[in-house]
């Protein structure tokens, strides 16, 4: 059983992340979901409590004597977020650390996986392409979007990928140890799952 940080961003594909949580509790992960507080204008907290069985904050400022802002980075097993927004994915490459997310981020020594979700001119946009690199460079893995229908009329690349296809690449990366998941964009079936949440867009 790993213990899993569920970073979830300010998007539309927020719901999506239910699934992915439900996934991973129901292959025995303990599941600690930190939401961006504008994350929770899409899914509640209640809602993120009642899955994971955990209690959900977004400020650095509950439960300081516990220090959660270090501690919850320093004992997970992965981080993955999803959905990372241009600004999550720009705040977490400059790191900023203005909540708990963004400063576990900082405090994490596991895998960190970031799932992007935005409009397709958003992900193409060379800020966000130079925040992409920065945070592949240091060692996280950053998904390919998918290409599909995404918010209102618009259809692109930038849909999150399927639930299923994180949880999967998320498997992969819990399996292979901290070591080797820290240089996994030199290993092949990351490409090929990262390929493939590109292709699905169903």
């Amino acid at each position: 059983m790993a213990r899993v940080i569920l970073g979830v961003g300010a998007g539309i594909a927020a719901y999506k992340a239910c699934e992915l949580l439900r996934l991973f509790k129901e292959n025995g992960h303990s599941v600690r979901v930190i939401p961006t507080p504008d994350a929770l204008r899409f899914v509640g907290a209640p809602t993120w409590e009642a899955l994971s069985g955990e209690p959900v904050t977004t400020d650095v400022w509950t439960g300081v004597a516990d220090v959660p802002h270090v501690k919850l980075g320093q004992t997970a097993d992965l981080v993955i977020v999803a959905p990372a927004t241009a600004d999550l994915l720009a705040r977490a490459a400059t790191g900023m650390s203005n909540d708990l997310l963004t400063a576990t981020l900082l405090t994490a020594r596991c895998p960190v996986i970031y799932a992007p979700a935005m409009h397709t001119e958003m992900w193409e946009h060379p800020a966000t392409q130079a925040n992409v690199e920065t945070l592949r460079a240091r060692g996280a893995i950053v998904a390919e979007p998918a290409v599909g229908r995404l918010t209102g009329k618009d259809s692109g690349k930038g849909r999150l990928p399927e639930p299923a296809d994180l949880f999967a690449l998320a498997e992969e990366v819990i399996g292979s140890g901290t070591e080797a998941a820290y240089c996994l964009s030199e290993v092949d079936f990351v490409h090929a799952w990262l390929a493939k949440s590109a292709r699905s867009g169903a």
